[in-house]
């Protein structure tokens, strides 16, 4: 099944053509398709749901049909981004000749669509993370044609979605070469280092992905290459929030750690609680009750079960639970160890672990705590419980969580990233190569668009937004002020 090399080639060039087309398309064009795409997704949901259900091993309700839902909902959000306008950036500052550090040329800035985009699908979100997920939206959004490469783990209905995606955008106008589908590990490295492709974007493992992000880099014209890959998403709690909340915390934290088969990048990996906290008893109970779930596929249960055995035979680390990991149905994996085994236990213990397992970190005292925070590997996330009492021991911890992860929860769980305007996924390598951007929520269009001034042009040849009559009436900066 995988691409054909004349294919590909065709495909790339045909995503070269494009691009030029859609550089001159307007927002409502794009908008329009955008919508018009989800309609047509939502209109297949009954086709497409059983085959991811029957591709990946995940659940259809709620599942795969609430998936589907977000990724219709990520494209419809994506048509509000374009609408309201600000996502260009439009900033017009006029000449001056008064200008203090000497006269200024009229100077207008705004973005352009960075070009032909590669789009490597996730394995854990079949819908979301996947064709028609949240990279693909954001860069037909920006005016990016898209080269997705499918995830191996649901090719036909990688297939399926695609030719649903691609008739959808070429239905309302948008330009052939647009968006296409390819398959393979060697049709996925070759486009990355073709020429044309200007950006990629890539959701996975570290090791996929650091590899990936080297070709980008290693190019003799490196593009940018946005991967999200790990993330151990700690959680912090306090001693009185123990006091005054075990009960939902144990039920909180088992519900985070094991949705999805413990398969989401925002998995609660490390649950870090102070000595003494009493909960041992509950969390064995809480675990041993949970049945088990299948994982996406051979590969990854596989890789689960090495990474599990390690974890279990490590000489400082306590199994509170030892389930039957060679099962079918892999039952939650919860682990302990006290703060100053984790602190020398090396990166067995520090790295994430794909799947149903995770481990607790006990804490002795404060600066015990302040000294893991320090040491953890940074992440998407990290979650802090705590009571009113606690705010001052809190405050000190902020700098060392801010310098953590992307995303600081309060007295919530990580699980569950929503799409929204001020959303940010992402965070420090490892959790992605590019800590500046997000890959959820409306600003994730901006990884796609590349910054132009132009000086001193004519009106009638800049872009609509930076002229001064501003037919498309999108909001703009001029001369340091609000239009």
């Amino acid at each position: 099944m995988d691409t054909d090399p004349n294919d590909l080639s065709r495909i790339i060039d045909a995503a070269a053509e494009s691009a030029t087309v859609l550089a001159d398309s307007t927002p409502a064009d794009r908008a329009g398709w955008l919508s018009h795409t989800a309609d047509a997704i939502d209109a297949a949901a009954d086709e497409l749901v059983p085959l991811a259900a029957e591709e990946t091993h995940l659940p259809e309700n709620p599942r795969l049909r609430g998936e589907l839902a977000r990724t219709t909902f990520q494209l419809r959000l994506f048509a509000e981004v374009l609408a309201d306008g600000e996502f260009l950036r439009a900033t017009v500052d006029h000449a001056d000749p008064q200008w203090p550090m000497g006269p200024r040329p009229d100077i207008r800035r705004s973005v352009v669509p960075i070009g032909p985009t590669l789009v490597f699908a996730a394995s854990n979100f079949p819908f979301a993370f996947s064709v028609a997920g949240g990279d693909t939206a954001a860069a037909l959004a920006a005016g990016c044609p898209v080269v997705l490469k499918a995830h191996p783990g649901h090719p036909r209905l990688s297939t399926r979605t695609g030719a649903i995606v691609r008739e959808a955008l070429l239905e309302t106008g948008a330009p052939d070469g647009i968006f296409e589908v390819i398959h393979g590990i060697d049709a996925g490295t070759t486009a990355l280092r073709h020429p044309v492709i200007a950006a990629a974007a890539f959701t996975g493992s570290v090791p996929g992905g650091r590899a990936l992000f080297d070709i980008a880099t290693a190019r003799p014209r490196p593009i940018p290459f946005y991967g999200e890959l790990g993330s151990v998403n700690p959680v912090v709690v306090l001693p009185d929030a123990v006091r005054a909340r075990s009960r939902q915390i144990v039920a909180g934290f088992l519900g985070s750690f094991t949705l999805g088969a413990g398969q989401f990048c925002t998995k609660p990996g490390l649950l870090l609680l102070p000595s003494g906290h009493g909960l041992t008893d509950a969390l064995r109970t809480a675990v041993r009750d949970t049945p088990g779930q299948p994982l996406l596929n051979d590969r990854i249960a596989d890789s689960f079960r090495t990474r599990v055995t390690s974890l279990r035979e490590h000489r400082s680390v306590t199994a509170l639970s030892l389930p039957d990991i060679e099962a079918d149905l892999l039952a939650p994996t919860l682990l302990t160890v006290s703060a100053t085994d984790f602190l020398a236990g090396g990166e067995l213990l520090h790295q994430e672990c794909f799947g149903p397992a995770a481990l607790i970190v006990e804490y002795a005292n404060s600066a015990e705590l302040q000294a893991l925070l320090a040491a953890l590997e940074p992440g998407l996330t990290a979650t802090v419980f705590a009571e009113d009492s606690e705010i001052e021991e809190v405050r000190p911890l902020l700098p060392a969580l801010t310098a953590l992860a992307g995303r600081l929860i309060w007295n919530d769980w990580p699980t569950g990233v929503t799409v929204t305007w001020a959303q940010q996924h992402g965070g420090p390598y490892p959790a992605t190569t590019a800590p500046t951007t997000t890959s959820v929520g409306a600003a994730a269009i901006d990884r796609f668009l590349r910054p132009v001034a132009w000086q001193g042009f004519p009106d009638s040849l800049l872009p609509p937004a930076l002229r001064e009559d501003n037919p498309w009436r999108l909001p703009r900066r001029i001369d340091g002020k609000r239009d």
